[in-house]
């Protein structure tokens, strides 16, 4: 499983220097939410420090909905701008994603061109790289990741969220890729050749820079192998010796070359 990234805290402070003074104190704590959220109007100033207090005491559920409430009681103030983007911090802290990425979303959709922008794209693509799953199971939030890191890096390519976000990317595709080699390895146990070169054939196209791409390589000699066409066989473990000499993967596949296909040369 891919490890949790570091709190987006230290990226945050450089967006605004006011935002650096929102949040400088801890906010890694998790408890329940409030229990009610009907609130009694208050003055924007009042409300926003209060959801900061919260924030700051490790309430994070509670400030988000108090910074929530600052944008429904006072939406046309200087504070709601900044209460959406607190409140997608408040939720990602929180870990309630869903809602990260939902006040992140709607933060874009009215300031789109604002300085803070690359941050609401930042904790969108944070938001969904926390939910990454185990290999195991459907990636569809993977995919989803890497879409959204890569939307950091296209348009904010020269700042510290577009760093990062190559950081997770190559964590993301590795993880994928991952994927495809467990299912091209249960295809080749399953005896379906064809099926399982697919998948391995995805990850040397797709994933190459990844951890994956020997023991893909490997697999396609294989599976080249058990389909009776020795000269592709040939062929991959050329590829793969020329690529990672050292490796396990290419000693195992020059060893059954050498079984299987000692004359052949490479189609």
């Amino acid at each position: 499983m891919i490890t949790r990234p570091r709190s987006p805290l230290k990226l945050a402070l450089a967006v605004t220097a006011s935002a650096a003074a929102l949040l400088t104190a801890g906010c890694a704590g998790r408890t329940s939410g409030p229990q009610d959220t009907a609130y009694v109007a208050r003055d924007v100033e009042t409300l926003y420090t209060e959801a900061k207090r919260r924030l700051d005491a490790g309430n994070a559920k509670f400030a988000a909905a108090l910074f929530d409430e600052v944008e429904r009681q006072h939406p046309y103030s200087p504070w709601a701008r900044r209460a959406q983007l607190m409140s997608s911090f408040s939720y990602y802290v929180a870990r309630d994603y869903n809602k990260a990425i939902q006040s992140a979303q709607r933060f874009l959709s009215i300031h789109p061109g604002n300085k803070d922008a690359p941050y609401a794209y930042y904790l969108i693509a944070l938001s969904y790289y926390e939910q990454i799953s185990d290999v195991h199971r459907d990636q569809a939030i993977t995919e989803q990741a890497r879409t959204a890191l890569n939307e950091v890096v296209r348009r904010f390519p020269q700042t510290a969220y577009a760093s990062d976000a190559r950081l997770k990317l190559d964590l993301v595709n590795d993880h994928l890729a991952g994927k495809e080699m467990e299912i091209g390895r249960f295809y080749e146990r399953s005896g379906k050749w064809l099926a399982a070169q697919i998948r391995f054939q995805n990850v040397v196209e797709n994933y190459q820079t990844t951890s994956h791409a020997p023991e893909a390589l490997y697999r396609l000699t294989e599976t080249s192998l058990a389909l009776g066409i020795p000269e592709e066989a040939v062929k991959y473990a050329a590829v793969l010796g020329t690529n990672y000499p050292g490796s396990e993967w290419y000693e195992k596949a020059f060893e059954l070359v050498q079984d299987h296909a000692a004359n052949v040369r490479a189609s």
